[in-house]
């Protein structure tokens, strides 16, 4: 069995008006979240599996978009992996170093959902958007994407 390995990218896809997509779950019907994913290899960049994860969730080509649009936050969190998805893991491995990320894109767009992972999409105001959300993970990059914004804004490249 391929083990997934504990160290994952969080996307945060939004648009300028702060409008931001949340996935329902395949396998946790009514749980709401942001595009997530684990490396595909210890040495995989994490903005390429960003990218990736974001292609294959709502099929969301980045490289279409603003060359800024996708924003690394250079922010790592770690957290206790939920019990019912801790078999997709190594044994004895319970916790997850997770990274975020942002990516803006110019409207609210049509999303073509991966269907064995998501079952439903929506796009709703960032503050409402981090109350839906189940993860404390997902709901604090989404309740900190204003700031984030701000202050990658001032920021240069």
């Amino acid at each position: 069995m391929d083990y997934k390995i504990p160290i994952s990218i969080l996307v945060v896809i939004h648009t300028p008006a702060l409008d931001v997509l949340l996935l329902e779950r395949a396998d946790k019907q009514g749980f709401w979240q942001s595009v997530t994913g684990s490396l595909d290899h210890l040495n995989e960049p994490l903005a390429w599996a960003a990218q990736r994860e974001v292609k294959e969730e709502t099929s969301i080509d980045i490289t279409t978009l603003n060359a800024y649009a996708l924003r690394d936050w250079q922010h790592t969190t770690e957290y206790e992996i939920y019990p019912q998805w801790r078999h997709r893991y190594a044994p004895h491995v319970n916790r997850n170093t997770e990274h975020w990320f942002s990516l803006e894109v110019p409207r609210l767009i049509p999303i073509t959902l991966a269907p064995r992972e998501h079952l439903q999409y929506r796009w709703m105001p960032w503050y409402d958007a981090a109350t839906l959300c189940f993860s404390p993970s997902n709901r604090a990059a989404i309740l900190a994407l204003p700031q984030r914004l701000a202050h990658l804004s001032s920021t240069p490249l």
